[in-house]
């Protein structure tokens, strides 16, 4: 096993959300269990002080991020990144902000899995990053779509998590200061 890590570092990770637009976000599979899972995964993000990036594709169409404000208070701050592209790495100074975190762990979520997110995940990869999806934070408009996306995606090297499996990977027990306040947004 050598020198390949297994638990996911806060210190060295960085939350990728791509694309939790107005209009996109009503047609998702599943969306009332989505949302929650949006707002826990936030929040945990924002207690452990992890940066957020967070793209919107063409928002002129298809609107801004839903519940921006909340969005963006939860996390503490997020950069936001437009783009036209499917992949974020189509986005002219995505790959520099990405760079400026120096961080090589991403923390990867959003819309729709099959196209952007899956689109995203796979560039990453093919740059040398780490990535963990955030599998229950994400959702295209067919479970299907979903599922053939994650399959590919685990194939080719990225990493699948849950929400409550993420934030309780990144303290280390009880003791942590966080401990609490990640507890009380799982429950």
């Amino acid at each position: 096993m050598g020198s390949k890590k297994f638990r996911i570092k806060r210190d060295d990770s960085v939350l990728v959300a791509i694309d939790y637009q107005e209009k996109l976000m009503p047609v998702m599979s599943e969306i009332d269990r989505l949302r929650d899972k949006i707002s826990r995964l936030t929040r945990g993000i924002g207690v452990l002080n992890i940066p957020a990036i967070a793209t919107e594709q063409y928002p002129k169409g298809l609107g801004r991020t839903e519940n921006f404000e909340e969005f963006e208070k939860n996390l503490g701050g997020v950069t936001l990144v437009e783009k036209d592209s499917f992949s974020a790495f189509g986005a002219p100074d995505f790959a520099k902000i990405i760079e400026a975190t120096s961080k090589k762990t991403i923390l990867l979520c959003g819309i729709e899995t099959h196209i952007c997110v899956q689109q995203t995940a796979l560039d990453f990869l093919e740059r040398g990053y780490r990535v963990i999806l955030i599998v229950d934070c994400c959702s295209s408009r067919s479970a299907e779509d979903k599922s053939i996306a994650l399959s590919r995606m685990e194939q080719a090297g990225v990493e699948l998590v849950t929400v409550e499996a993420l934030l309780f990977d990144m303290i280390e027990g009880n003791k942590d200061p966080e401990f609490k306040d990640i507890s009380r947004i799982i429950k």
